[in-house]
């Protein structure tokens, strides 16, 4: 997540969405006032390296603590923290209003067959699945719905723009020009190349359970993957 008070701007980062890349391509116009939260240490190194920042500024001011948050303070001395994957919602909660209304506000998003792939792959490593199948009839399969990270309570859309992962090109051109910006260029990062498997091709996933992914991210069809 970036809060980028030099450049009038909010970054959401929602999940398998190419995030880390972006983050790091918007770092590199940000300067010292900015609000960056911190990364993996793996990925902090790498952004360190290519734009010279690391997390910064992250620290929530005590006029946005409740009383959790002031007990976790006083008995443990842990201040809160602006993190990485914050909701809109959330960060709404935690930034002055002036700040939150004034700012460009975007996110990405990813067709959401091909982001459950991705995320099943990475999360079986950690996670033994029977199946797919199984996968989406978990829990797990909601952390990456990205409407969660960019609509409240009531599925109102938080943000002022939510970019399709697909066409970052055009996306990264517009935000230059919405925002004034240098020209933002995605990192040369080597991805960790995960194995081939021909049980999750998307065709073979869309033949076998594309119903039943259109229905658990149904509102990111409705409104960005219509077909």
């Amino acid at each position: 997540m970036i809060v980028s008070h030099k450049h009038k701007f909010i970054f959401i980062k929602t999940k398998k969405t190419a995030g880390t890349s972006i983050e790091i391509a918007l770092t590199q116009v940000c300067d010292d006032g900015d609000i960056l939260t911190a990364m993996n240490p793996e990925d902090e190194a790498l952004r360190k390296e290519m734009t010279g920042r690391s997390a910064q500024n992250d620290t929530v001011p005590t006029g946005f603590y409740g009383l959790k948050d002031w007990l976790r303070l006083i008995f443990k001395g842990k201040r809160l923290k602006y993190y990485n994957h914050m909701t809109a919602t959330e960060l709404k909660s935690q930034l002055d209003p002036k700040v939150w209304n004034s700012y460009y506000k975007f996110c990405f998003e990813r067709e959401p067959l091909k982001k459950a792939i991705s995320h099943y792959k990475w999360r079986s490593k950690k996670v033994s699945y029977d199946s797919f199948s199984q996968y989406l009839d978990s829990s797990d399969v909601g952390m990456i719905k990205g409407s969660k990270y960019y609509r409240n309570s009531n599925s109102e859309l938080q943000v002022d723009k939510v970019y399709k992962m697909e066409e970052m090109q055009a996306a990264f051109e517009e935000l230059a020009q919405q925002l004034n910006l240098p020209e933002l260029k995605m990192p040369a990062i080597n991805a960790k190349r995960s194995e081939s498997r021909p049980e999750l091709a998307p065709d073979k996933i869309q033949a076998e359970y594309g119903d039943r992914i259109r229905s658990i991210f149904a509102l990111e069809y409705q409104d960005f993957y219509q077909q």
